[in-house]
């Protein structure tokens, strides 16, 4: 797949998958572009490869969906926003053959404007049009539309954690969530593990990254899973994350529970979140800085049961993350930035 995610056209990049449809595991990957950085004959003429163009793909991806809806989605009113995206003419169509009323923007790729000022990092169009539509709720999908997130008619935000919260709930009552767990990732909001805790739902937590959240579910053979993001697997109906199938459950719960989303979101009470980026250091260091590691555990007794601290270093820059939830802004602020202030005398360059 040629794809920058959530990302505008320029940060377009290769994604491989296996022939089970599956992301491949790091260490293939790795193999793969140690193998892209060595001299060896690249292919030429016929040796190329060829395009086989399916026609079929759409129909059949459509019947995959349908198969998905159980209720019927009659009487409901859909914004989507397709991101420009791979979304454009499947999404619209999914959500009226399962019997919604459906208005569709940003829904007319040109290969150029994918991602552009639209889409899931970029609500602000679907907010207003949710609200002059006097739609039940929007959907928001990404450019490669493995995220769903959601507005509802009074143009809130309803993000990942929430929609799990929904689809967990919801699967937990229909006997189809496996093992009675679900599973997350570590920047899951804590409002999402006191949600399911209080619902007597078990979480497993995983590194940040739907290919880890997926080992999990195949390790246990667990049914449910996702992210904050929005990319969210649910292993009864696909293998990977598809903000479609996603869109399609959170409808039918709307339906199913007779609430509007605001009040089937409102079961999860969010903590507020503060992320600093830390920049240029040394990032390798991170474990053994026993400086950062009193700092972090200063924090943790400040904050209690009503917060949480959590430093990761990212996978691809040279930066630190430190999150911090706690029960409000300021204190979320104040601490985050004394760790974050930590961080950089400690490990900058």
């Amino acid at each position: 797949m040629i794809s920058a995610s959530h990302n505008p056209m320029p940060d377009n990049g290769i994604k491989l998958f296996s022939r089970g449809g599956g992301k491949l595991d790091d260490a293939i990957e790795a193999a793969i572009e140690k193998r892209m950085g060595e001299p060896w004959v690249r292919p030429t003429g016929r040796k190329v490869g060829r395009i086989t163009v399916d026609e079929t793909a759409s129909a059949r991806y459509l019947n995959h969906l349908q198969a998905s809806v159980a209720t019927p989605l009659a009487g409901l009113k859909i914004v989507v926003d397709c991101a420009n995206g791979a979304s454009s003419i499947v999404a619209p169509l999914a959500y009226q053959s399962a019997g919604a009323t459906v208005v569709a923007i940003h829904h007319a790729p040109d290969g150029w404007n994918i991602n552009n000022k639209c889409g899931s990092t970029h609500l602000e169009d679907l907010q207003a049009r949710v609200i002059k539509e006097g739609a039940d709720f929007g959907i928001a999908h990404d450019g490669d539309a493995d995220r769903c997130l959601a507005i509802d008619a009074q143009g809130n935000v309803i993000d990942g954690d929430a929609i799990m919260t929904i689809l967990a709930i919801g699967f937990k009552n229909r006997g189809a969530l496996k093992s009675n767990t679900i599973v997350g990732t570590v920047m899951s909001n804590l409002g999402f593990m006191h949600a399911m805790k209080e619902a007597g739902i078990d979480v497993v937590t995983t590194a940040v990254g739907d290919r880890y959240v997926l080992e999990k579910m195949l390790e246990k053979d667990y049914s449910l899973g996702g992210e904050q993001s929005g990319h969210l697997i649910m292993r009864e109906f696909a293998n990977t994350g598809d903000g479609i199938l996603t869109a399609l459950q959170l409808a039918q719960e709307v339906v199913r529970t007779k609430k509007p989303l605001a009040e089937l979101a409102a079961m999860m009470k969010r903590f507020p979140q503060v992320l600093i980026n830390v920049p240029n250091v040394a990032k390798e260091k991170l474990a053994s800085s026993t400086k950062i590691s009193d700092a972090i555990s200063s924090a943790e007794a400040k904050l209690g049961e009503e917060g949480r601290v959590l430093l990761r270093a990212s996978g691809t820059e040279p930066l630190i993350r430190v999150m911090v939830e706690a029960s409000s802004d300021n204190l979320a602020q104040e601490i985050a930035t004394i760790l974050a202030d930590v961080v950089r005398a400690e490990l900058g360059n």
